[in-house]
């Protein structure tokens, strides 16, 4: 390891200062090209569940990945210890496994000209996240819960109430000469609520407030009624003959539907043939009304960065517009097996090699109010929870289990369960028939309220 790298260390240095010296000691040690991303954060989470501190978890981190490549062979490793000897057998550790591991022609660093990072703020870090005591973070859970529990003499037992912070530091650095920083920071409050009356079965919901600052969180007595109201209105529940209806997906919902198109232009599935949208680029694939979007340079969005997991500045992509598919997202390898260019979706942990990931991923909101959309439909269902999993990406077959509420002329009427939704996604995208105004970001992932028509729901 080089004595100013040691140095810097035993100094206390930054760690940007520290990842440039690592990423230059593996070059000195015989790798042809590097990167190394390292971290530093504090987090904090709390359970109550009914009124006591169930769980209390506080922890701090700080971490150095490092990935070399010699010619064409490449590999990660990574690291808590910064002491000498840690260092060093990050390094050598990376070296030795290079020099092991087959070639792969495609293998490398991105072109120096993609690098980058966005100049503006994006807002993502508030000095506030952990401003609070550990007794007041208790009582963000403590009051959450106690609001649920409050609300109506039917919930009679807690999943618990709960409050998380979070605060994060990122450094990348290439043998390319980028070396880049930033930070954030999350909070989240929520409550799950359970009921139950009479001979029913007992009933679970939830709902919860995120943020990057306590300031735009909701209050934890408003997540608590929330929660409340949205356990409620299963009590009850039942299956309900097998039909074919228009089925309404809540927005908590809808954003699982949108999660699934995430998956089907993954750079990854598309270049092993593993997705139905595999060569599809240029064609209608859903309907006129679908623009897709994916963003990582939203202010203050969950999903956003000034550079993606390799140092490429993250943008905004049109996925799908107006129906027609136009970009699939991509990390660099992604983009020269499928000879295109990589749209800044690297997403890295400290070690491995880098996978896609999101940056604000989300279907353009419509015009409609969602109690309208309700309206239009004499008979059908509105889904408030998918159950497992079903949905192959190869065929777009999709069958989930769901429960929700029955619609019947235009208005809610009575709670739903055990039941599956199937479909199709080549057909579910071109048969949206109402699309609400209600796009809200509480994650990378969002969508508003939709309506697909032709849906079958099994039941009984």
């Amino acid at each position: 390891m080089p004595v100013e790298t040691q140095e810097r260390i035993e100094l206390g240095a930054g760690l940007k200062e520290i990842a440039a010296d690592v990423v230059a000691g593996a070059r000195k040690a015989g790798a042809t090209a590097a990167d190394a991303i390292a971290r530093d954060g504090n987090e904090f989470s709390t359970l109550v569940r009914l009124g006591e501190v169930e769980t209390l978890k506080e922890s701090g981190a700080r971490a150095l990945g490092l990935r070399v490549f010699v010619g064409k062979r490449a590999a990660a490793t990574h690291t808590s210890d910064f002491s000498r000897d840690g260092i060093e057998r990050l390094v050598s550790s990376a070296i030795s496994l290079a020099r092991a591991t087959s070639e792969d022609p495609i293998a490398g660093l991105p072109d120096a000209s993609s690098l980058g990072a966005l100049k503006q703020d994006l807002d993502l870090y508030y000095d506030d996240v952990y401003s609070l005591s550990t007794a007041d973070r208790i009582d963000y859970a403590r009051r959450a819960e106690a609001a649920a529990m409050a609300a109506d003499p039917r919930i009679t037992n807690s999943d618990g109430g709960s409050f998380d912070a979070a605060t994060g530091y990122k450094v990348l650095a290439n043998s390319l000469g980028f070396v880049g920083e930033y930070r954030r920071s999350y909070c989240s409050v929520s409550a799950v609520p359970i009921a139950q009356a009479g001979g029913s079965a007992m009933q679970r919901d939830y709902w919860y407030s995120a943020s990057r600052t306590l300031q735009k969180l909701e209050s934890p007595e408003a997540v608590g009624r929330k929660a409340a109201e949205r356990t409620l209105r299963r009590v009850g529940a039942h299956k309900v003959p097998t039909q074919k209806v228009p089925v309404v997906f809540d927005p908590m919902v809808s954003r699982g539907l949108i999660d699934h198109i995430f998956d089907a232009v993954n750079g990854d599935a598309i270049y092993r043939h593993a997705s139905y949208l595999s060569g599809k680029l240029g064609e209608q694939i859903a309907g006129e009304n679908i623009t897709i979007v994916d963003d990582g340079t939203m202010v203050g969005g969950f999903g956003s960065s000034p550079f993606d997991g390799e140092g490429v500045p993250t943008r905004r992509t049109v996925v799908v517009e107006r129906g027609i598919l136009k970009s699939y997202l991509l990390n660099t390898y992604t983009a020269r097996k499928l000879k295109l260019q990589t749209t800044g979706n690297a997403a890295r942990g400290l070690t491995g090699n880098p996978g896609i990931g999101s940056g604000n991923f989300y279907l353009q909101p419509g015009d409609k109010d969602p109690k309208d959309i309700l309206r239009d439909i004499p008979s059908g269902l509105y889904v408030t929870e998918f159950l497992g999993f079903g949905v192959n990406l190869v065929t777009g077959d999709f069958s989930r289990g769901a429960s929700g509420l029955w619609i019947e002329n235009g208005e809610l009427t009575f709670p739903v369960e055990e039941i599956t939704v199937a479909g199709n996604l080549k057909d579910m995208f071109r048969n949206v028939s109402a699309i609400g105004n209600d796009l809200e970001f509480r994650s990378s992932i969002a969508a508003p309220t939709l309506r697909i028509d032709g849906m079958t729901v099994a039941g009984e």
